[in-house]
């Protein structure tokens, strides 16, 4: 039997416990309403593994019961779960209740109804366990995928959620900024905020304020509030709105404005927390602040503005919380902020060096550790390369006293990864946050093949894992070149030089296509290993297999074109069009199966201009 996360004492016993249809579960009077309700929706997950629903009720328990109990005197999260013949009995503060019930529901998941006796005693590591989910750049979730979010996050005792928001939520009167989207609307926000609280999560409002806020700062309505001007009448391109759309700190309306916004958005949630982002200000003193930056510095004129920010979110009961990707550069100025400031430490590189975590620990700061998902600019998640960055930043947080872990999950260029891909590395951040004992990458995905996706022989991710070897022309470069092409020309030297240094990942292309092709074909035969209820997970894996592959033979024209690269074949490129636009029919179902249009017209576009690119070839 695998728990993930790992419990943190666990003893096996002798007997078993039957689970008998007409068992009670029964919440004792020590416990809140809010663990009553918990109750309910256990009792409802208990009900599809066992396929009866248990009995609920509160007050005194009888013989054979299944017993919750609240004591509030024992440490924050934690739980004892004691399963014997005669009763199940778990106890533990309000919070670790919740967590109890999802090691109970899932011993249920794996053997039904006649339950192993054991004694379990579990806390967590670290104390904040997020995670982070990029509804700005390409791709805003539907809020019933959102739901399941939470759902499979509080499954693994992950307990704080942040969804990025620049312009994707519906600012009142800001119309230009979601003119042309399907933003996040208030009463969304605050149904699953409300979703979110019951389930154990807390959702913090999280508002970019500073850097590549390339909506805001386009707009005929506050272009003048850019740090660069003209911003209005550039082209929109996908390699611009991240590089640029710094606010100009220097005029007072961009406070008020990005206060305002605040105020708005904050007033949704019932978290008493506040993420202002403020990362990669990269345009800061080179456009209407460059006098100010001349005369003060860089770092003075980025951390006054921080600081009346985080001012605006003490005086409203708020506490803030940004990216430390800029103050990481001068870390002593983290004493010039509120002491009571959280920085969000990120580093994102599979062998992720501890330097900067030690760095902010040195300066004092309060901070947590955020690592990745890794499956931004791919079309299938780098789950090794996630898994060691994960490790890696769980144990600096370890290491240096870090209040938190916060794993994102960004969606740059277009968010063209199904999200559920990224559920792997989510689940490598909740284990490995809970529980400091790091299993092995092999261990760790067999479990998750079990218990996630249900898979009786335990290989599914160990087929996934083969996907990332056999990429070539990969998205990120696929996406520069099109807006090369296009005559977007600002960062030109960058994509050349992105693909010469990726060129070695067209080495053998036609061999790795063929490997492709038999990674689907595994995909395809592991279906009869899953559990039904899993089954619908596949497609869109073996979607996304065949995408890498139709991009790595499309790279094949794109890198000859550019870096005159030969082949020793190459395809129709008229039949390849007509591949690629059939595997975009089944990726745009894919893609509306959980997520609103948004931006995928964007992908659309991109799509249609490499077919005709393809049929203009001789």
């Amino acid at each position: 039997m695998y728990l993930i996360p790992a419990p943190a004492k666990l003893e096996k016993k002798e007997g078993r416990f039957i689970w008998a249809y007409d068992r009670y579960v029964t919440v004792d009077q020590s416990c809140s309403q809010l663990v009553t309700r918990q109750a309910s929706l256990f009792c409802d997950g208990a009900e599809k593994e066992l396929g009866y629903r248990p009995l609920l009720t509160r007050g005194a328990a009888q013989a054979g019961d299944v017993v919750f109990k609240q004591d509030d005197t024992m440490k924050a999260q934690s739980y004892v779960l004691d399963i014997t013949e005669d009763a199940i009995v778990l106890t533990g503060d309000e919070a670790g209740l919740w967590h109890g019930m999802q090691t109970l529901l899932q011993i249920l998941e794996q053997e039904g109804a006649c339950l192993s006796a054991l004694h379990i005693e579990d806390a967590p590591a670290i104390v904040n366990r997020g995670y982070y989910f990029d509804c700005t750049r390409g791709r805003i979730p539907k809020l019933s995928w959102l739901k399941q979010l939470a759902d499979r996050m509080a499954y693994y005792k992950l307990n704080q959620l942040q969804l990025y928001v620049e312009h994707s939520y519906l600012f009142r009167g800001m119309t230009e900024l979601w003119r042309d989207d399907t933003p996040l609307t208030a009463e969304e926000i605050m149904e699953f905020d409300r979703y979110c609280a019951e389930r154990g999560i807390e959702l913090v409002p999280s508002l970019s304020s500073f850097g590549h806020l390339y909506k805001l700062l386009c707009s005929r309505e506050y272009s003048h509030l850019c740090e660069l001007e003209d911003s209005e009448g550039k082209p929109f391109s996908q390699t611009g709105r991240m590089a640029h759309h710094t606010i100009n700190t220097s005029d007072p309306e961009s406070l008020q404005l990005i206060e305002g916004m605040i105020s708005e958005y904050m007033e949704l949630f019932t978290s008493r927390q506040f993420n202002i982002c403020a990362d990669e200000t990269f345009d800061l003193g080179r456009g209407r602040n460059k006098e100010a930056v001349e005369k003060l510095g860089k770092d003075r004129v980025y951390i006054d503005y921080i600081k009346k920010l985080a001012q605006f979110l003490l005086d409203n009961g708020r506490r803030p919380m940004f990216w430390g990707d800029i103050i990481v550069g001068f870390p002593e100025m983290i004493k010039e902020l509120p002491k009571e400031i959280i920085c969000l430490n990120w580093g994102y590189m599979w062998n992720q060096r501890e330097e900067e975590t030690k760095w902010m620990y040195e300066a004092g700061a309060i901070q947590y550790c955020c690592p990745g998902c890794c499956g931004w600019n791919e079309f299938s998640a780098l789950n090794w390369y996630a898994y060691n960055n994960i490790m890696r930043m769980c144990t600096y947080a370890n290491k240096y006293g870090a209040i938190g872990l916060l794993n994102t999950d960004w969606g740059d260029y277009l968010h063209v990864n199904h999200p559920d891909f990224t559920r792997v590395g989510m689940i490598y951040g909740a284990a490995f946050s809970w529980n400091s004992n790091i299993l092995s990458y092999e261990d760790i995905n067999r479990q998750i093949s079990r218990i996630e996706y249900r898979d009786s022989s335990e290989n599914y991710l160990a087929v996934v894992a083969k996907i990332q070897e056999n990429s070539g022309y990969d998205w990120n470069v696929a996406v520069r070149y099109w807006e090369m092409k296009r005559g977007l020309h600002e960062q030109d030297e960058v994509s050349v030089g992105l693909m010469k240094e990726r060129i070695g990942q067209m080495d053998n292309i036609d061999q790795k296509d063929a490997n492709l092709k038999e990674i689907a074909r595994e995909l395809y035969a592991q279906i009869e290993q899953m559990d039904s209820s899993k089954r619908a997970l596949v497609m869109p894996q073996i979607v996304a297999v065949d995408a890498i592959r139709i991009f790595n033979q499309i790279g094949k024209f794109a890198t000859a074109d550019v870096l005159g690269c030969t082949y020793e074949n190459m395809p129709d490129s008229w039949a390849l069009a007509k591949e690629l636009e059939t595997w975009f029919y089944f990726y745009k179902r894919v893609y509306r199966s959980i997520s609103e249009e948004s931006e995928l017209r964007y992908i659309q576009e991109l799509v249609c201009w490499y077919g005709d690119y393809l049929r203009q070839i001789k």
